[in-house]
């Protein structure tokens, strides 16, 4: 049923030993101060190293990136140490890890970037967004977003190069390539659709304009590292953290063009997974794959049969599989011999350590 799933492929002079990839997922546990990577995230990866790829969670490239307490970073000589214990505990185990690279924009609140403002594409809060903060206990404090400033020409020329830096970062770290999160409502996200983008400048108004802010993020990325080792994370129907556009079909076929163009390695498409969410339109993923010639990614609801299909049928190359992975280290495994799912404990998502993380067991008969 699930073959489909088990076929080799190849990502850029990667060689993947099947389709199945571990999306990135927040966990909120980095070692604080300093947001670094650590020896129970290494633990945790490389327990996940059967998958395909794996995508390691956001990672903020700046401390201005950062949206949410205790995410780690990949700025500073102490946090590139850390995701080194990581890449290394991944590929001891035959793993292929990608870094994925994150600016939240206007989705944070100054107690998580030094009291600064937000920065955005334009001066528009996230409406009904909340963000969580360090409140001095062990359980994250959620606190509103607060307005952000639009960024000036000089201020997207200095995030550019921070992407930029941050990509050299992760390839310095041990990483096998990088992840552009352009999803989700995030700084990129902010810049590509309507309802969040009021700028009247050449980074604004028609689709190519909204578009320009990504297409410069991989350029300078992909100029650092090679366009063979950059992805690209997006979420065209998705309505998280305030951002929606007008024409998702129009922008996002656009984007996977634009993408196409600048030769990116992949497009990952995080769909909708609540129970009641609305399907990705079929036209629309046939769209995409005409427009796009390297690896589709989608991540959403799938299963296992479901994945299987979406491959066969042409319109993906590979599936994600988020919360799965989370209670099931040895996911593809499962998968391969339809063995039962471990669910996951909602309350230990975020922050702490061991528990809920590394603590998950392989499957066993007895």
């Amino acid at each position: 049923m699930s073959d489909a799933l088990f076929q080799p492929i190849e990502l850029g002079h990667l060689s993947l030993k099947n389709r199945i990839v571990m999306p990135p997922m927040t966990r909120s546990r980095a070692t604080q101060p300093g947001n670094e990577a650590n020896d129970i995230m290494a633990t945790y990866y490389a327990q996940r190293a059967s998958a395909g790829l794996i995508v390691a969670e956001g990672t903020q490239i700046s401390t201005m990136g950062q949206g949410y307490a205790w995410t780690p970073g990949i700025y500073s000589a102490a946090q590139i140490a850390g995701w080194k214990k990581v890449t290394d505990a991944v590929h001891a185990n035959n793993g292929t890890i990608f870094a994925q690279l994150w600016h939240v924009g206007r989705v944070t609140h100054p107690d998580n970037i030094n009291g600064e403002q937000p920065i955005s594409s334009s001066a528009l809060k996230a409406e009904n967004v909340k963000v969580f903060v360090d409140d001095g206990s062990n359980a994250p404090g959620f606190v509103d977003v607060v307005m952000p400033r639009a960024m000036t020409k000089t201020d997207i020329d200095h995030v550019v190069d921070q992407y930029r830096q941050a990509a050299l970062n992760a390839i310095e770290a041990g990483f096998d390539g990088i992840e552009l999160h352009a999803a989700n409502g995030y700084l990129i996200n902010q810049f590509i659709d309507s309802n969040a983008n009021n700028r009247t400048d050449e980074y604004g108004g028609n689709i190519e304009n909204r578009l320009r802010f990504l297409a410069e993020v991989v350029t300078a990325v992909s100029e650092a590292i090679g366009a063979e080792r950059v992805g690209v994370r997006l979420a065209p129907f998705t309505s998280l953290n305030g951002t929606v556009d007008a024409t998702p079909v129009e922008t996002y076929v656009a984007a996977a063009k634009l993408l196409n163009k600048l030769n990116v390695v992949y497009i990952h498409f995080a769909e909708v997974d609540w129970d009641d969410a609305p399907e990705t339109p079929k036209g629309f993923k046939e769209s995409v794959r005409a427009a796009y010639k390297g690896i589709l990614i989608y991540a959403g609801r799938y299963n296992a049969q479901t994945a299987a299909q979406t491959i066969e049928a042409g319109l993906a190359d590979m599936i994600g599989f988020g919360r799965p992975f989370i209670s099931n280290p040895d996911l593809p495994n499962r998968i391969k011999h339809g063995y039962p799912l471990t669910s996951h404990t909602p309350e230990t998502l975020f922050g702490g350590a061991e528990k809920g993380l590394t603590d998950y067991p392989e499957y066993s008969a007895s």
